[in-house]
């Protein structure tokens, strides 16, 4: 079978979601600061990301409907040209000096709601541009997009930013424009032929039933949803932390390089890994080494050294991501893969929300380390559920698995 890296239409859409990526890492950046710019609160600058967080979340499970009821591609391209007229007329306000907090929070909004259907729908896709014995390595491929993005984004906006305020906005519109040409240029369909004789709620709870009745999703569910919410609890921790004890902002900024660093290059090596262990004993020996290398960090929580093991066990999340995906993108019937991932992320994303609340509370209350302690311990909720969840010890290749 030819390699993935000749797959033309899954590599014209993940070149292109390299860019919007970045894009919207450097807007993810320069829209607080705006904010910041023009009100000098931060407050105001919170309410903003509060919204477009709310809206995402709220929007998850139609996304999921939406991506198995229209044409894919249809509705990627639809969310790119909304995205870009968005940011575009962003730009133009923040140019022009018209550029209030309501526009703001309008584009934030507008910028949520198309994100939550463009990555359902594309997640969703993914089945119908790759072949079964690929998934694995185009999921890593498209965690290593992320962390890549996310690491050179934000330092990349900043620098626009400081050039003129509007130049990030203006990047982030043609980053839209890229991904569009690429979504216009794959030839291949994004879905099977289907017919929607239900109505939207009823495809809902179809989508929610197929979850919950299927033990292998259930368990991903346990598995994903604790992960998120350590490893976003443990490094909100930190930065709480070394922020207490009088660290230099650029220290702690380190710290979070540190940690992109280590998903970034568990994302690359990935593929590596699963070639060396079967996917039930590697999701194992993952979720274990993460707990593992938590609780270590627990010890370092005063200095930036903490960042080195939370990077371990970062390292290890992409490569447990493109098993467990893989194999539900291959045993998901195409007509359900939107909903079946939306209610995946939705689990995943309420979890990872409550995080930073939680380790805020238990560092007042007790102290960091107790906190990191506690999101060790939730971490082998998901070790454990590896470990002795009958569907996830019969996993199979993604190639022997029909769906």
């Amino acid at each position: 079978m030819p390699s993935l890296w000749r797959n033309r239409d899954f590599n014209l859409l993940w070149t292109s979601q390299i860019l919007s990526d970045l894009g919207g890492a450097i807007a993810q950046l320069a829209i607080p600061l705006l904010v910041l710019e023009m009100t000098g609160s931060a407050v105001q600058a919170g309410v903003v990301g509060t919204a477009a967080q709310v809206t995402k979340l709220a929007c998850r499970l139609p996304a999921g409907v939406l991506a198995d009821r229209v044409n894919r591609r249809s509705a990627l391209l639809v969310c790119d040209i909304v995205r870009l007229l968005a940011f575009a007329a962003l730009a133009v306000a923040v140019a022009t000096g018209h550029a209030g907090l309501t526009t703001i929070i309008v584009v934030a909004v507008i910028d949520a709601v198309c994100g939550a259907v463009f990555n359902t729908t594309e997640h969703a896709a993914l089945r119908s541009l790759v072949a079964g014995p690929h998934l694995p390595a185009a999921v890593a491929r498209n965690e290593a997009r992320s962390y890549g993005t996310s690491l050179a984004g934000p330092p990349l906006g900043g620098l626009l930013f400081g050039i003129t305020q509007a130049l990030p906005f203006v990047g982030n519109a043609v980053s839209y424009l890229a991904s569009l040409i690429g979504v216009a240029l794959i030839r291949k369909p994004m879905q099977t032929s289907r017919d929607n004789p239900d109505g939207h709620l009823a495809a809902l709870v179809e989508g929610l039933r197929f979850v919950f009745t299927n033990p292998f999703l259930r368990s991903v569910l346990i598995i994903a949803a604790p992960l998120n919410f350590a490893l976003t609890g443990t490094i909100f921790t930190i930065i709480v932390t070394l922020q207490r004890h009088g660290t230099e902002p650029g220290v702690i900024g380190l710290a979070e390089t540190i940690v992109g660093a280590g998903g970034l290059l568990g994302a690359l090596a990935a593929p590596a890994l699963h070639r060396w262990m079967p996917f039930a004993r590697l999701i194992r020996a993952l979720c274990w080494a993460a707990f593992g290398f938590l609780a270590v960090s627990a010890l370092l929580t005063i200095s930036v050294a903490t960042a080195a093991p939370v990077a371990i066990a970062v390292f290890v999340g992409p490569a447990c991501n493109a098993a467990l995906f893989a194999h539900q993108a291959a045993i998901t019937p195409d007509v359900l893969q939107g909903r079946v991932l939306s209610v995946i992320f939705l689990f995943a994303m309420s979890a990872a929300a409550a995080a930073p609340l939680l380790a805020g509370l238990i560092v007042t209350a007790w102290s960091a380390r107790v906190a990191v302690l506690v999101f060790a311990a939730v971490v082998a909720l998901s070790a454990v559920t590896a470990t002795i969840a009958p569907a996830i010890r019969e996993m199979r290749p993604a190639e022997l698995v029909t769906g």
